[in-house]
Parts: C-alpha cells; sequence; structure tokens
C-alpha cells in the first residue's frame, strides 16, 4: 500500500542524502571521528536542507533527538524489526554506558550514517568493523529508532533491585496480566529492555537492530525479535489506511499526530501522573502483542460472516451503519428483526472508545509472517503495537473485554506479549559521543 506521508509535529522529515553520501562528507571531514553533538548539527542542517515534500521517500530522515523519541508519532513507516533484550551485566554503569552508545550509534543511523564512527571497511584492519556494513549505499528509509525499559530492568523475578532503580520503577510498569485466551509463548514475551526499529526499508531497519545488538554484546543479549511488514494503521491523517492479513482496513479511528490533544490525553506520560517516575515526564508506555491469526480458517469464511465479525465493509472500510471509512460508527442503528446493524460484541463495536470509556491508544502494528507451521498452516498475523500514557486503565480493560466478547477472538491467539516504559526524548541539541555524551533515559539514571 502506499504510503503518502508528509510532515508532522514531531520526528520532522529532516534531509535526503544516502548512507554513501554522508560517508563521502565524512572523508571530506564534515563527519569527524569521534565527534560529540552531530545529532544537533543534523537536525537543524537537515531541516534547513529539506522537506518531505521534496525529499524522495527512501530519502527521508526524521531527527532522534527531540522532546519526544521518534518512531511514536512519526508517520508508520512500512517495515518493522523489534527486538526485547535481557541486561546480562550486574553493573549499573556497564547499563549506562550501552545506552550511551545505543543512543550515538542510533542518532547516526537514523541520518544515513553507519553506527560507528569508522564504518564497514575501514578502522583497525585486525578488528571487526564499527558497522555490518550490509546498509552501505542504502538510503535512510526513514528509519527511526525507539527505546524502552521492561519491568524487570528495575526488578527481577526474585524481587531483588538490579541497578538501583526499584524506587524509580513507574507503578504502572508491570508484567501484563494474563487475558483469557492467552497462549503465551515464555521465548517471545516480556524483556529488560526494547527496540522498535522502523523504516520503509527491511534491511535498513534489520541492519539497525543487528548494530545495536552487536554493541550490547557482554552487556545485553537479544530475548526475542519480530520482523514485521505493512503497517496495519495509520499515525498522521496524511496517510492512507492500510489493510490487515484478514484483508480488512485497520487503524481507521487511530490516533493521529495531528490530535495533539489527543496525543497528551492518551499518549503521553504527564509530570504528575507518578511522582516517583517523573523521568517518564514526555514519554510513553508501548504494549508489545504478538497476535497470530488463524488465515486457513478464515479464508473458509463467507463475507458475511467476516463483515459480521469485523462490523465494517471489506471493501470501503464503512461501518456496516453505513457512510464512508471514516463515518462514525452508529451502534443504535437497527435493521430486519430489530436487530442492531453492528453486533455489540464485533471487533468495531468492542473497540471503539465509546464502549472503553472514552479511551484511546496511539496503535502502530504490522503485518507479519514466519512461514508455516508443521500442518502446513501460515504463522502469520499482527504484530501489535500501542503506545498510551496509562496501562493500566487504557489497554487492560480494553483488551480483556475483547478476549471475553470479541467476536473475531475465534480468530485469533496472543502468542507473545511485553510491556515496556519509553522514555522521552534526547533533548534537541544535546551532545551526544559514546563515551560521555547524552543518552536516551539519562533522566532515570540521574
Amino acid at each position: 500500500m502506499t504510503d503518502d506521508t508528509e510532515p508532522q509535529p514531531e520526528g520532522e522529515p529532516t534531509s535526503s542524502l544516502s548512507r554513501r553520501g554522508l560517508l563521502g562528507l565524512a572523508g571530506a571531514g564534515l563527519a569527524t571521528v569521534g565527534l560529540g553533538g552531530l545529532g544537533g548539527y543534523a537536525v537543524a542542517g537537515g531541516r534547513a536542507a529539506g522537506s518531505a515534500s521534496t525529499a524522495a521517500p527512501a530519502g527521508r530522515t526524521y531527527a532522534f533527538t527531540g522532546a519526544h523519541q521518534a518512531g511514536i508519532v512519526t508517520p508508520a513507516q512500512d517495515r518493522l524489526h523489534f527486538a526485547a533484550f535481557d541486561v546480562t551485566t550486574t553493573s549499573r554503569t556497564a547499563l549506562e554506558t550501552l545506552l550511551r552508545r545505543w543512543t550515538y550509534a542510533a542518532d547516526r543511523m537514523v541520518r544515513g550514517l553507519p553506527a560507528g564512527d569508522l564504518g564497514p571497511s575501514s578502522g583497525p584492519y585486525d578488528a571487526p568493523p564499527d558497522d555490518t556494513g550490509e546498509a552501505d549505499g542504502l538510503p535512510p528509509s526513514g528509519l527511526t529508532i525507539t527505546f524502552g525499559f521492561g519491568p524487570s530492568l528495575f526488578v527481577d523475578a526474585d524481587g531483588r533491585d538490579r541497578f538501583g532503580l526499584a524506587d524509580r520503577r513507574p507503578a504502572l510498569l508491570k508484567d501484563l496480566p494474563h487475558f483469557p485466551g492467552d497462549t503465551l509463548d515464555p521465548a517471545r514475551t516480556g524483556g529488560d529492555l526494547c527496540i522498535q526499529a522502523c523504516a520503509d526499508d527491511p534491511q535498513v531497519a534489520v541492519h539497525a537492530v543487528r548494530n545495536l545488538s552487536r554493541l550490547a554484546f557482554g552487556t545485553a543479549a537479544i530475548r526475542w525479535s519480530q520482523l514485521g511488514y505493512g503497517r496495519t494503521s495509520s499515525t498522521s491523517t496524511a496517510q492512507t489506511t492500510p489493510r490487515n492479513l484478514f484483508g480488512f482496513k485497520d487503524g481507521t479511528a487511530n490516533i493521529m499526530a495531528e490530535d495533539t490533544a489527543e496525543l497528551d490525553t492518551h499518549v503521553w506520560v504527564s509530570p504528575d501522573d507518578d511522582p516517583a517516575a517523573s523521568w517518564l515526564a514526555g514519554g510513553s508506555y508501548l504494549v508489545a502483542r504478538r497476535i497470530r491469526m488463524t488465515i486457513e480458517t478464515w479464508d473458509r469464511a463467507p463475507l458475511r460472516e467476516q463483515e459480521t465479525l469485523v462490523g465494517r465493509t471489506k471493501g470501503s472500510g464503512a461501518p456496516l451503519s453505513g457512510g464512508e471509512e471514516h463515518t462514525d460508527p452508529d451502534f443504535t442503528m437497527t435493521g430486519r428483526g430489530g436487530a442492531p446493524l453492528i453486533d455489540p460484541a464485533s471487533h468495531v463495536a468492542m473497540a471503539h472508545p465509546r464502549n472503553n470509556g472514552g479511551v484511546r491508544m496511539l496503535r502502530r502494528g504490522y503485518n507479519y509472517t514466519d512461514g508455516s507451521d508443521g500442518l502446513g498452516r501460515l504463522d502469520a498475523g499482527l504484530f501489535f503495537i500501542a503506545f498510551v500514557r496509562d496501562p493500566a486503565t487504557q489497554y487492560v480493560p480494553m483488551q480483556t473485554a475483547m478476549a471475553r466478547g470479541d467476536l473475531l477472538s475465534e480468530y485469533l491467539r496472543h502468542t507473545g506479549s511485553g510491556l515496556f516504559a519509553v522514555p522521552p526524548g534526547v533533548p534537541d541539541g544535546a551532545r551526544l559521543s559514546p563515551t560521555d555524551g547524552a543518552f536516551v533515559g539519562e533522566q532515570l539514571f540521574a
């Protein structure tokens, strides 16, 4: 599906230089080995140099720094590589060093630069390159990298304070409850840290996580990961509504980047939300759920049944009460025999804010296909990601109700899960350095 994104308030598109071109600049001395503060240069220079209206889509870049992390309200790209990590060190200093190195590398990669100053084909001949090289020559492709902290980073399963952070754990940051029908795989659940890398080129997204994982060697290791394609929601009014693997339009009623008041109400954590965790102000909570769809069974269901379960038409995406895609559903409208045109247990009815106390979420999910299982069935579905201000009042009650009553649940199985606190962004202009620069989540360690 075509992504016709335009500029938006956060994560403004900046430039269109290719990685090869930026390497050339580096060789000309405009990017210096070990130079701090490159993030500020890139943001200022990039914003002056180009905009989404002139940059080719593959050349778009989104600043890593800013009040909020990019990758939340940034127009959803087409590809995802999500990874959850276990921290393997007991050293708080080593953990801070890792976050500092990740921040520095992430800021470089979103600008189309190699992860390290030397790049994939230079540096000491008898040492590993500081970039793996598979993205060399590829444009930035709108890469965004978003970091989060899981509840187990603060306190382990035995209740031990791992890094002296227990008293700063947000009260809302706890493992999600077991929902009815969950068939969670422990190997796809939880994690101390998470990285969401989104781009319009899958190789760029994979390159980002691969290099961040490489930098984590000896400090953190990937616990589980998920590749995604074909965004399943829109995060900007300039984007068209995509379709999920059931063939239906998804994300029509999502919170958009332009809905700043709704973002403040439903997505961004306020300083007053949790005084003990004031470091999270300006951040959010990331809910991740791997939802397998029973594709083959769905494909044998009649169109009437499919539309009844969803509550929308398959063609236009309009609610069954009439209108067009963005028409507000009328749950009171009845048809033959006085039956409601939209089944109260349909997916759209169960998920609608009017039936969930008015709460909304910013969804940012992706389709996934991991081949087939041993029975020849597609291992495919939705990798659901949502950003919320309060998971306890937004996601948990909605998912509990949907797990119990959503007609569509018959075709869904939740197999992976995670909740992460997403700190605010690294301030614009902050000096970045792999050894002593600012880093994402620094407020937590202050």
